[in-house]
């Protein structure tokens, strides 16, 4: 395990807590998906702003009227969820089958909440998340006539992501603009929340000041994910499991999390009838995966949509060892959250990624195996010594309660943005 900044163990930074209480403050947060998506940023969007409002603030933000992975899906204009109010603009909904349809749907969405947020009162603090791609330049562009302070909740970075994918060249003249954009916007902000330290080191050698970046990871959803043994019952058996070794990947399918060497290992141990893979979300690249196992005639290989908060507890529960990949190039810039939640249910995972990441921090406090991108014949020794060790396993993980609980984490991002809010007043 490598070295981490500051004194905890896993969390790079701590943020400070004053004595006194803070005036209440009028909150404006900017991202795609909000509640009732069950993608991961709007549960994590829901549960800051529903405890900002129980700290006493009043919160408003401005989402898609769309699901962010089945843009078919529409929501009401406005309404009020917790004392949050949730005011939603309309995009195009033309799905992420192109990269050119993705850009459009990013595209139209921040038109329409620019002229939205134009439209709104002025708010103390204005807090940008990254979805879609460079949202955060928007709230910039809103300081001071809109919004008196920033604070930038980064959950990956762009353009970094797109140029490590090879979707944009470095040094294409595209390229440099969206990274002008991003390092106005982190100049502008008065807070910048990074997820791990190595997000924070990629944005301290952008030139930002380090004392205004704080590592707060995401929380696990520990008052809704648990290990159940009701739920995982019912999930095997709707879905006939029950006799198997169920290797689940679940979160969002994305080119930055190849899952490249996960199919081939489902392919080498397709004749095996006690192991079924599983493969739980959305995202670009869920389609190819279930057509892949549909032309490769993979009848070991199960693809299911995302699964209602409700029933998250049971679906998670029901793999016998996770997945959680990390593709190379990608650290620092981008975070699989899933990990937290399968910590939540203290189940054992295969870790497919490089040596050093956030993943890698963590492991070593639960039950865990490691392989890297292409060791195929690794991962598959994974899966067998994982079947092998299932009966003497017993359910165990990080004390979440304690590490990565929202009760603790929520408190230091809410610290952080009142912080933020008073940096100008």
């Amino acid at each position: 395990m490598g070295n981490h900044c500051g004194t905890d163990p896993i969390i790079g930074d701590q943020v400070s807590h004053e004595a006194s209480i803070p005036r209440r403050m009028n909150i404006l947060l900017l991202n795609q998906a909000f509640y009732p998506d069950v993608v991961a940023t709007a549960q994590l969007a829901s549960d800051l702003t529903a405890a900002l409002v129980q700290a006493g603030h009043e919160v408003t933000i401005v989402c898609n009227s769309r699901g962010y992975d089945d843009p078919k899906l529409r929501f009401p204009n406005e309404e009020t969820w917790k004392g949050v109010k949730i005011v939603r603009v309309g995009a195009t909904g033309l799905g992420k089958s192109s990269r050119w349809r993705r850009a459009a749907d990013f595209g139209t969405f921040i038109a329409s909440c620019a002229l939205r947020v134009w439209s709104l009162p002025k708010f103390d603090v204005v807090i940008a998340m990254t979805s879609p791609p460079l949202i955060s330049f928007v709230a910039s562009l809103a300081l001071p006539r809109r919004a008196r302070s920033l604070v930038f909740w980064s959950m990956d970075l762009n353009p970094d992501e797109a140029i490590a994918a090879g979707w944009l060249q470095p040094n294409s003249l595209l390229a440099r603009l969206l990274s002008r954009m991003l390092l106005y916007s982190l100049h502008r902000a008065d807070r910048i929340i990074a997820l791990d330290r190595f997000m924070k080191q990629r944005i301290e050698a952008k030139g930002v000041d380090a004392n205004k970046i704080l590592v707060v990871p995401p929380w696990s959803l520990d008052d809704r994910v648990r290990f159940d043994p009701a739920g995982r019952e019912e999930f095997r058996t709707i879905h006939n499991l029950s006799s198997k070794f169920v290797v689940m990947h679940s979160g969002n399918h994305s080119p930055c999390h190849p899952l490249e060497t996960l199919l081939q290992a489902a392919e080498r141990l397709a004749e095996s009838e006690d192991v079924a893979f599983c493969f739980v979300g959305g995202g670009s690249e869920f389609g190819k995966v279930k057509e892949r196992a549909q032309n490769r005639g993979l009848r070991n290989v199960l693809c299911l949509p995302y699964q209602p908060i409700e029933k998250l507890s049971g679906s998670l529960s029901a793999a016998d060892l996770h997945v959680v990949v990390m593709g190379d190039q990608y650290v620092g810039i981008v975070h699989p959250c899933k990990i937290y939640n399968v910590l939540a249910v203290k189940k054992p995972f295969l870790y497919i990624g490089p040596n050093e990441s956030h993943v890698t921090d963590i492991i070593g406090q639960s039950s865990a195996y490691v392989s890297s991108h292409g060791d195929v014949e690794g991962v598959v020794a994974n899966i067998l010594r994982a079947m092998r060790n299932a009966v003497l396993d017993s359910p165990r993980g990080v004390e979440v309660e304690t590490l990565f609980s929202k009760n603790r984490l929520v408190p230091q991002m809410i610290s952080a943005i009142e912080q933020g809010g008073r940096a100008n007043m």
